[in-house]
């Protein structure tokens, strides 16, 4: 049975509810949250006009590590040793949002791994410096969108290297971020992606918005309007294949350990609502690396 044969979920909390209920696998109230940690990253690269931080909440879950990326400093004090040996059911009603979509994550994770079995097509990134091993994880994502030549992208959550990878084909982009600010080209960054949505060909969005509670508007959204949205998913990566279907067209599932954390080759995974293939993703231009 593939992850795209379960009825698409309607939304998170209802997602939460299934989980909650053991309607997705076994009793969460049974099962316990072994190590609880927080991933920090702070990057500046040469020839880049500023550096980003970066920090994720992950949970592990016997073999699966679920994780959601927070606001740098976001997380109050004691939270990740609250979760250090709470029970499943316990997490997924916290009242932290990072909190519930780790737990979350990690469930599911555990439940159905990323695996072609349900569902993944693998895809190597090849080893080396960050900026290659980004880029090479760009092209990867950008594969999954199917928009026409010349076509316009909102990318939801701005990683330089997506944007690069999107001018490269060809491609308009409409950045927007809740920081907004400017991209590395000086074009402004938009706050409200709904705004957006009806004039972009597709949608690329960061996983981070199950983190910070905005995807099922998102969503919502591009399924009103008919648009394409794929994710690209550190956080929730086994959270956001239960939308395909459901407005969810594509994600791109990247599970801990991420790409910026080491040098060596890594596995990514690629869901599609229809059929999709994998591969060995080659190395493309440098350009930053940066989270979902």
């Amino acid at each position: 049975m593939t992850t795209t044969s379960h009825p698409p979920a309607l939304c998170f909390d209802a997602l939460l509810d299934q989980a909650l209920r053991g309607e997705l696998g076994p009793d969460p109230s049974a099962r316990r949250i072994s190590v609880a940690f927080t991933t920090s990253q702070a990057v500046r690269h040469d020839g880049r006009r500023g550096g980003y931080r970066n920090e994720v909440l992950s949970l592990r879950l016997g073999r699966a590590v679920g994780s959601c990326a927070v606001e740098p400093g976001a997380l109050p004090a004691g939270a990740v040793e609250d979760c250090a040996g709470a029970d499943v059911a316990g997490l997924l009603a916290h009242p932290l949002l990072p909190v519930r979509v780790a737990a979350l994550d990690a469930y599911l994770t555990d439940v159905t791994p990323h695996a072609p079995h349900h569902g993944a097509q693998p895809v190597t990134v090849p080893a080396g410096s960050s900026l290659e091993r980004s880029q090479a994880r760009a092209t990867a994502v950008v594969d999954l969108l199917e928009v026409p030549p010349g076509g316009t992208v909102l990318v939801v959550g701005v990683v330089n290297s997506l944007l690069y990878e999107l001018r490269s084909r060809g491609l308009t982009v409409v950045p927007c971020d809740l920081k907004g600010g400017t991209t590395d080209w000086g074009e402004p960054i938009g706050t409200d992606a709904l705004q957006e949505i009806e004039r972009c060909d597709a949608v690329l969005a960061s996983g981070m918005t199950l983190g910070n509670g905005t995807f099922d508007a998102l969503r919502g959204s591009a399924l009103r309007h008919r648009k394409p949205l794929v994710m690209f998913a550190q956080t929730g990566s086994a959270v956001l294949p239960r939308f395909l279907g459901a407005g969810v067209s594509a994600v791109c599932a990247e599970p801990y350990p991420f790409f910026w954390l080491d040098g060596g080759p890594g596995t990514i995974h690629r869901y599609r609502a229809g059929d999709g293939g994998h591969g060995t993703v080659h190395r493309g231009r440098p350009d930053d690396g940066g989270t979902s």
